[in-house]
């Protein structure tokens, strides 16, 4: 790019990252920016320099000709429903990994009724990446679905234990790497409608070999995995865990996009 579009770009760059294009809103028509004096550039060097913006993920295509900053959405959330009410619990089952419940429930405009809940652990999973696009995981042994699969390194949040922390002890406990940082992504429920289990997940750039895994019950085979097999290994049935697929599926779709936690 000439001085002019390099201008242009690092403008509306700047009004990106300052709020003043704030997330989920239109930037400025072509019209508009063509005539602000801190873009001196004419109508297909501006083209260029929004196309450079898009393909960095700074920007996205709205409708025909409009361009809007990622990260906000454009559904808004309906009103006028009620929850349903929660009369009672009572338990059937409980141990140290699983608790069985029955709830006294009553949705809007329904009968009551008794609905089965299984509560378990709070959960920390966290994909760590390197500078090579790889993502580090494991091959391990499910006995459950009786397979073998890669797997993120995770595992139960102990009480009064802040998720971090835990996503940086499992993944120096399982692999024996430890992260230089995490980032918490998302927070989910991996089946809402009977089973309470609170999962965080966190996203870590860089790792430092320590030693060896600790927890060889959970450990398996190490391995850094190119992001470029994901798609691949996802078709194939060979991520296991809903935590896994969360955290690479965020990853994948946000590759490139400036302040997220995805490799360029």
């Amino acid at each position: 790019m000439g001085p002019n579009s390099t201008t242009a770009y690092e403008t509306i760059l700047a009004r990106i990252a300052s709020g003043e294009y704030a997330p989920g809103e239109k930037i400025p028509s072509e019209r508009t920016l063509e005539d602000d004096p801190g873009i001196p550039v004419r109508r297909t060097a501006l083209r260029q320099v929004l196309a450079r913006l898009v393909s960095e993920g700074a920007l996205e295509v709205f409708g025909r000709s409009s361009y809007r900053v990622p990260g906000g959405v454009s559904v808004t959330e309906p009103e006028g429903l009620e929850p349903w009410r929660i009369h009672g619990e009572r338990d059937l089952y409980d141990n140290r990994w699983v608790k069985l419940q029955l709830w006294d429930v009553e949705p809007p405009g329904m009968e009551r009724f008794e609905h089965h809940v299984v509560k378990l652990h709070h959960v920390a999973v966290t994909a760590v990446l390197d500078d090579q696009d790889r993502v580090l995981m494991m091959w391990r042994y499910r006995f459950v679905p009786q397979q073998f699969g890669w797997e993120l390194p995770g595992g139960i949040v102990d009480e009064g234990e802040d998720a971090a922390d835990t996503a940086v002890r499992e993944v120096v406990e399982e692999t024996g790497w430890r992260p230089k940082s995490v980032e918490r992504i998302a927070s989910y429920q991996p089946m809402v409608g009977m089973v309470d289990s609170p999962h965080d997940i966190f996203v870590a750039h860089g790792a430092e070999q320590v030693g060896e895994p600790t927890d060889l019950e959970e450990a398996g085979h190490i391995e850094w995995v190119p992001l470029a097999d994901i798609s691949a290994l996802m078709a194939r049935g060979q991520l296991l865990g809903s935590g896994t697929l969360v955290a690479l599926l965020h990853i994948l779709a946000n590759r490139g996009k400036p302040g997220l936690t995805a490799s360029s």
